[in-house]
């Protein structure tokens, strides 16, 4: 589904050495090595060019190729009659017609004969790998020689000696094990020859083909080895010739007819190096047509035509590395090298023409998806269709073509609305009339639709060189609506400019009217505007190279340019996209034909596709990878809604459908089209669709493509949706369509979790909720609710309604399965009645609403929903219907049936576990069901504060339910609600040993004055309530206690001392004059000030070994992450688990644990302080060579800062040790703590700073400078209120 598109002709001429026409060019060699041309002439002479030369980077016409010309030195009547290069003797081998074998070597200009040959050298064939050569003598005979000139074997052509082909040739295989030749045979066919194939090693006829009217010695064969191309000749048949495919045994494979004049020659037939072309030269009455054919899908096409006056006797060779380029030489001496490229023949409506010869095949693939040779409609012309450019509009599609003759076609097709009557047809079009001729017009390009741009060639003596020609289009036929309008075309020049270079490729600028992008070789792009009539500069959109494949895409208000080069670059705005791309093309969801997506395919066989927003804002490194999979997993972790993996090898992508049809359209090798759906362009159509209000387009597009029905609930969020909620209904409009999209919604947000990578489609971008976090419960009620709602009063009454909505209500969360049984109920009254009612036509049956609950919802629960209905009719018929065992609910039925209706409610509640309206029914039934009552809310304690609100103003009932409780309670370790319960109920007992289980001291003794406790109880209850405290942890609590109810000062201040209440226990010292207690807190205050200092130091030395092997394990980890780095292209990235544990196993073991001390809560050690006053947590053991050992090491740094526990606690002892004039011993702890303090931020900082760089600077990042730093930061913070002034 491509056509071979002439992306650039480059003319020069050899300056021969006699006067024109006295000497013409006859045969040619190439070397590839070292880029030259060589060519022997008429005259005797030899030129050798330069084809490294800028000759082909935009020189003008009439240009001279720059050579040298050598005159060999022949006997008279002697001519050269073979010319090959010899790679591995770097000269050439030349053969003449006198049969000598010549070396000329073209860097010492010197000649050697190597041998003479009798009947003289007709053809000379180099074997592929050039060890071997194979000559064709005048008599006949083959001869193959090594480059040391020994002969190996000869054998002759012919079956006759005497009929000699003077004309004969040889064909080598591409592996150079066999060569084949065309020989006569002595038959009843004169003109008739044979196919021989011989082996390489011995010269032996591998295998003979049958006599067939072979034309001339033409033959080639591919360089993959499958087929020989030969020409049959078809005269005697009055047809003109064909060309035929033989296989290596001998037998024919295929055919093809050329198409072309009876009478006419075929010469020079060459396949490609890639053997996917096909050319040939065919000479006829008038001129020389330069033919290039083809094959796909068991059809040789004929791709281009390039038509040559007669006299110039055009001959070619193709590129021997570059298969899509071609020189072509004349007698005269005129070089052109053509280069082709490529081109999707899908235009962006996704219209197909395929170019084969002067028919134009056409296919629609909105209405047809066939590939070529097959068509929808066929479009002939006159002569070969060279070029050709489509332009689509809202009512308006035009087909511009230029013909091989130099002829201009303009075609008008219908809107694809009004193409079916067109299927099969044939339309043949008339050449548009000019007054101007315009030669070989490329690059053609619709600026509107009456206007062309494109490039014309001419070698004439008035004019040469390259011109851009704009071209106004007018049509003087009258047109009618659905018809095609082939004939009745005029076209003339409006401008005309001439230009410098080589054109590469023209793209027209959607954004202003009459406006093109014309990129030059070398990737230099200039803008051409109609009204300015000439180029203007672009440099900031050129490429870095030439670009054969180039197209601009509109994006907000502005073009964008693409182009892909030879070498697999996609270039945009003088950079490159992409290092590996093969194919690419735009897709546009929106009506305006803005580009939303690039879609590209790369030589590994990826489809990517590309937000245009990523590209404008630079992201594609970020979220492509560079375009290779490995490194996009590695990355992102997902990879469906990046790139998808093509099924076939060499697949490329020929076209898109765009809109919501969001399709791709992908030929293989093989020929065959494939249509893909990739999700990232169907979810983005499904959402444009949503954002425009299209319910209905949004829905089948999820059925037809199995998207999750809830895209079209939370794309938005479901608040939304339920606003919109009736128009969805009535767009949709289809009972079984809505039932099946409420069959699936689900509680989660699949936004956030099935379809969380494509959140940042451009089409809910800022549209929905700020909430991230969901009721999933209320999200399904709260929509099916509103569908309910919606298909009540926007659908009229029909059973398929009425089962829709008792859908609804199945799947709510939590089902409604009460309501639907109660609409089930009123249809059976219905049915039962005796009236006629209008409504039972608008109600399904009764039987099969119930059938269609149950087939939605689980049986238990609905028989379960029928109980609680408390109709017992209801539950039997539900019962019945679920298919459940008569013997399991018969009995419970009529166990009920037999009840009081309350005591019925009330078992029925039981059984269904609505316990409140359990109890409330019990309640209800009188004192004699009393202690059921009771009973359930000892069973169901949440029960107890209705219980309480239903035995109302009862105070004996109050009195049991509120102890009971408090019981419960008790039971239940809630202390603190259990004793406020007992107060309210008086039981004071049972309060008092709730509060002292639950340790509050205070409620206690305030309960003990309550109960009028003795002073002698209270004193003991005080001593056991201090011994309780002091081992529970609480010295502080136990200390009031002995001071204030016990009088106990030793016991009080030691207890302080203990709790590290400094202040306070020189208070209670102070009080009671007591200078032996002010000593005891003046030697424990000192002892913990020097425990302090000590731990002080050992947290410093810690700090210093933790941020040094923190270092050591961040730097062995760069210098890691760099060697894995330079080799990610070709090994692919590790995962992050990987690299960290090869980067910590560099590093070597370190003792992470030294001596600790114990201390108080203020200290720096690593053991925990049940109060959590002191320094933080430890976060675990570092392993040293972890994964996550970097983490660790910052965890622990951040672990070692002081807790406010601690800093209220060094603050109190600082206060004292000043109080009992211990300022040396104050001073020297507040400066080992602020020293400590300091160093810990200053190296969390530290480590935090290395953390976020790749690039280690030992020299700024040390502890002393950050040290430093900190100091001038922090020290006036409230980190360090703890500090005394008096002490700075």
């Amino acid at each position: 589904m491509n056509n071979l598109k002439l992306s650039s002709e480059v003319w020069s001429r050899l300056e021969l050495q006699a006067d024109k026409g006295e000497e013409v060019l006859r045969l040619f060699a190439v070397d590839i090595e070292r880029s030259r041309l060589f060519f022997a002439s008429s005259a005797g002479f030899l030129y050798a060019a330069q084809l490294s030369s800028p000759q082909i980077e935009g020189a003008r016409d009439k240009g001279l190729l720059p050579a040298t010309a050598q005159l060999i030195d022949l006997e008279d009547g002697d001519s050269i009659t073979c010319l090959e290069y010899i790679m591995e003797k770097e000269a050439l081998i030349i053969g003449t017609s006198n049969g000598l074998l010549l070396l000329y070597s073209v860097d010492d200009n010197a000649t050697e004969i190597v041998g003479r040959v009798e009947g003289g050298v007709r053809f000379i064939a180099p074997s592929p790998d050039g060890d071997l050569l194979a000559l064709i003598t005048g008599f006949g005979q083959i001869l193959v020689m090594n480059l040391d000139w020994d002969l190996l074997y000869e054998m002759p052509l012919d079956d006759l000696p005497e009929d000699v082909d003077v004309h004969a040739s040889i064909s080598w295989r591409g592996d150079g094990k066999f060569f084949a030749s065309l020989s006569m045979v002595n038959d009843s066919f004169p003109l008739h020859k044979r196919l021989k194939v011989w082996e390489r090693d011995s010269g032996a006829l591998h295998s003979v083909s049958e006599s067939k009217p072979f034309m001339g010695s033409v033959l080639d064969w591919t360089q993959s080895g499958a087929k020989i191309a030969l020409v049959y000749d078809r005269k005697e048949e009055k047809q003109c010739p064909s060309v035929a495919l033989f296989e290596k045994n001998g037998l024919e494979r295929s055919s093809f007819s050329i198409n072309d004049a009876i009478d006419v020659t075929l010469e020079f037939l060459k396949f490609n190096c890639n053997s996917d072309l096909l050319a040939a030269v065919v000479r006829g009455e008038t001129f020389d047509t330069l033919k290039i054919w083809y094959f796909s899908n068991n059809h040789w096409y004929l791709k281009q035509e390039i038509r040559y006056l007669k006299d110039d006797g055009i001959k070619f060779t193709w590129d021997l590395t570059n298969p899509l380029k071609l020189m072509c030489w004349t007698l005269d001496g005129r070089v052109v090298s053509y280069k082709f490229v490529w081109v999707t023949a899908v235009t962006d409506n996704s219209i197909a023409f395929v170019i084969d010869a002067s028919k134009v095949l056409v296919t629609p693939f909105s209405l047809s998806l066939m590939p070529p040779p097959m068509y929808f409609l066929k479009l002939e012309f006159q002569s070969a269709v060279r070029d050709m450019a489509f332009s689509s509009k809202i009512s308006q599609n035009h087909l511009a073509a230029s013909l091989s003759d130099g002829s201009l076609c303009i075609v008008e097709l219908p809107p694809l609305d009004q193409w079916d009557d067109l299927e099969g047809q044939t339309f043949k079009i008339e050449a548009s009339y000019s007054g101007t001729e315009y030669g070989s017009l490329l690059h053609l390009s619709w600026l509107d639709s009456h206007v062309i741009l494109g490039v014309s060639h001419f070698d004439e003596d008035v004019r040469t060189g390259y011109y851009l020609h704009e071209i106004e289009i007018s049509c003087s036929e009258d047109r009618s609506p659905g018809s095609v309008t082939c004939a009745g075309w005029h076209a003339e020049t409006s401008h005309q400019i001439s230009l410098e270079g080589v054109v590469i490729g023209i793209a027209p600028n959607q954004l202003i009217s009459r406006s093109a992008f014309v990129q030059f070789d070398g990737g230099k792009m200039f803008e051409y505007t109609s009204k300015l009539g000439g180029l203007q500069r672009c440099d900031d959109m050129a490429f870095l190279s030439s670009c054969p494949w180039m197209d601009a895409a509109l994006v907000g208000e502005k073009p964008l340019l693409f182009g892909l080069d030879d070498n697999g670059r996609l270039h945009f705005e003088r950079r490159v996209l992409c290092n590996n791309c093969s194919t690419f093309s735009f897709y546009s969801n929106s009506g305006e034909g803005m580009m939303t997506h690039l879609v590209i395919t790369t030589k590994q066989d990826y489809l990517f596709i590309v937000d245009a927003g990523d590209i404008v804002h630079g992201q594609l490194e970020q979220k492509y990878g560079n375009f290779l999979p490995v490194v996009v997993r590695k990355k992102t972790g997902e990879s469906e809604n990046v790139f998808v993996h093509l099924w076939e090898k060499g697949a490329q992508i020929i076209g898109v459908l765009h809109g919501d049809e969001s399709a791709v359209i992908l030929q293989t090798p093989r020929g065959n089209l494939e249509c893909v759906y990739p999700r990232k362009l169907v979810l983005a159509s499904i959402f444009n669709a949503l954002a425009q209000g299209r319910f209905r387009d949004a829905l089948l597009m999820v059925r037809r493509h199995r998207i999750d029905f809830n895209v079209i609930i939370d794309h938005r969020g479901w608040e939304a949706f339920v606003e919109s909620a009736a128009d969805f209904v009535r767009q949709v409009n289809n009972l079984s369509y809505i039932t099946e999209f409420i069959c699936a919604i689900k509680h989660e947000d699949i936004m956030e979790t099935l379809y969380k990578n494509y959140v940042s489609l451009p089409c809910i971008n800022g549209d929905k909720s700020s909430k991230t976090i969901i009721d999933g419960d209320k999200k399904v009620y709260s929509v099916l609710l509103s569908i309910r709602k919606a298909l009540e009063e926007q659908i009229e009454e029909t059973p398929a309604r009425e089962l829709c909505i008792l859908t609804t209500l199945a799947k709510s969360s939590p089902p409604v399965l009460e309501d639907a049984l109660k609409r089930i109920k009123v249809i059976r009254e219905v049915e039962l009645s005796t009236a006629t009612d209008p409504r039972r036509k608008s109600y399904p049956s009764s039987e099969e609403s119930l059938k269609h609950l149950l087939w939605l919802s689980d049986t238990e629960a609905v028989f379960e929903a029928a109980l609680g209905l408390y109709d017992l009719s209801i539950a039997a018929i539900v019962a019945l219907n679920s298919q459940r065992d008569p013997k399991e609910f018969l009995p419970l039925l009529q166990e009920l049936e037999r009840m009081p209706p309350l005591l019925m409610q009330y078992n029925i509640d039981l059984k269904l576990e609505r316990y409140e309206s359990a109890l409330r029914h019990i309640a209800s039934a009188g004192d004699s069901y009393y202690e059921d009552f009771t009973n359930l809310m000892k069973k169901v304690p949440e029960l107890y504060p209705l219980g309480l609100q239903l035995v109302g103003g009862d105070s004996c009932k109050r009195q049991q339910v509120l102890e009971a409780w408090g019981d419960h309670l008790d039971a239940t370790k809630c202390f603190e609600d259990a004793a406020t319960t007992f107060l309210c109920c008086f039981c004071l007992d049972k309060a008092l040993k709730a509060y002292r289980s639950c340790g509050n001291w205070m409620g206690v003794l305030t309960v003990a004055g309550f109960m009028k406790l003795g002073k002698d109880d209270v004193l003991q209850l005080a001593r056991e309530l201090s011994e309780e405290l002091q081992a529970l942890g609480k010295p502080g609590d136990a200390s009031k206690i002995l001071l204030e109810y016990c009088g106990d000062v030793d016991g009080g201040v030691s207890l302080l001392v203990d709790a590290r209440n400094w202040e306070e226990a020189l208070r209670v010292g102070f009080l009671h004059r007591r200078d032996d207690l002010i000593l005891v807190v003046k030697n424990a205050s000192l002892e913990c000030a020097s425990l302090l200092v000590g731990e002080y130091n050992e947290g410093m030395e810690k700090v210093g070994k933790y941020l040094t092997r923190y270092l050591a394990v961040r730097q062995r980890r760069l210098l890691l992450a760099a060697k894995i780095k330079s080799d990610e292209l070709s090994l692919g990235y590790p995962d992050d688990e990987t690299a960290s544990q090869a980067s910590s196993n560099f590093s070597g073991m370190s003792a992470y644990t030294t001596g600790t001390r114990r201390g108080s809560s203020a200290s720096t050690t690593l053991s925990t302080s049940t109060r959590g006053r002191g320094r933080q947590r430890n976060r675990g053991k570092i392993r040293a060579g972890s994964a996550d050992e970097e983490a660790a090491l910052v965890d622990h740094l951040k672990g070692m800062s002081l807790s406010e526990g601690g800093k209220i606690e060094l603050k109190s002892l600082l206060i004292s040790l000043l109080m009992l004039g211990e300022e040396d011993t104050a001073r020297k702890l507040q400066r080992t703590a602020e020293k400590f303090q300091l160093h810990q931020i200053a190296a969390v900082k530290l480590a935090e700073d290395a953390g976020s760089t790749d690039n280690i600077d030992e020299q700024a990042l040390t502890l002393d400078h950050y040290t430093q730093s900190v100091r001038k930061q922090v020290l006036n913070s409230d980190a360090f209120s703890w500090q005394s002034k008096v002490l700075l």
